[in-house]
């Protein structure tokens, strides 16, 4: 079975990597908030979890 690469979702959905592209987009348009906002919250806060909680969804 292969892999569908235009579906992409983060590999381990507890990291936000900010350095991927497509991982920062996809972050960003899970919380509703811009890529520099997520950023921010990446680096104060660093777990996924920790960054949905701040962002309060």
């Amino acid at each position: 079975m292969s892999d569908n690469l235009s579906k992409r979702r983060p590999q381990d959905a507890t990291k936000v990597n900010v350095t991927e592209t497509w991982e920062l987009e996809y972050w960003s348009n899970k919380f509703g908030v811009t890529k520099e906002k997520l950023k921010e919250a990446v680096n104060i806060f660093g777990t996924a979890a920790a960054v949905q909680k701040y962002m309060g969804k």
